[in-house]
């Protein structure tokens, strides 16, 4: 399956008025290379694995395949990958018709939020709230992947 995603930071926490949805998630990655990484995530109780390839140039196409396991594989699993354990709050929220994934990151990550929408092509149209700021589809800084690396409470300004 091809993902098409674009991701932005947010400017203010009125997605949060809007949300259908607010779970708490853990990932972590027993690959964190970018041309495959392999991501255990649990969300309340369910997990899932996901297998995600390179990104194209413009960062917002890749393959991924994921699979749902149980909430006990994933806390086995979160047990063997490698540090730098992703902690967040993802609000699920509506604009136009699509759906934006808005994650509040805690930890070494704390005071990062970012929003993400998924496309089912490269230029399909969609709603930009208010509350979307820069665009940083593309940006590596921005991956999970890399953010358990490198957190954002360590870049220098």
């Amino acid at each position: 399956m091809i993902e098409i995603e674009r991701k932005f930071l947010v400017t203010s926490d009125v997605y949060k008025q809007h949300a259908i949805s607010k779970n708490k998630i853990y990932q972590g990655f027993l690959n964190s290379h970018p041309l495959r990484t392999v991501r255990v995530r649990l969300k309340g109780e369910s997990g899932t694995i996901t297998v995600k390839g390179l990104s194209d140039k413009e960062g917002t196409t890749r393959f991924e395949w994921e699979k749902e396991i149980t909430g006990a594989d994933a806390k086995a699993l979160l047990q063997l990958c490698e540090d730098g354990m992703i902690s967040k709050t993802r609000y699920e929220v509506p604009a136009g018709r699509h759906i934006f994934e808005v994650d509040e990151f805690h930890g070494a990550n704390e005071g990062l939020v970012i929003a993400e929408v998924e496309l089912g092509s490269k230029n399909e149209a969609y709603s930009k709230p208010d509350w979307l700021g820069k665009e940083v589809t593309g940006d590596p800084r921005y991956y999970n992947s890399q953010l358990s690396k490198q957190p954002f409470t360590k870049w220098k300004s």
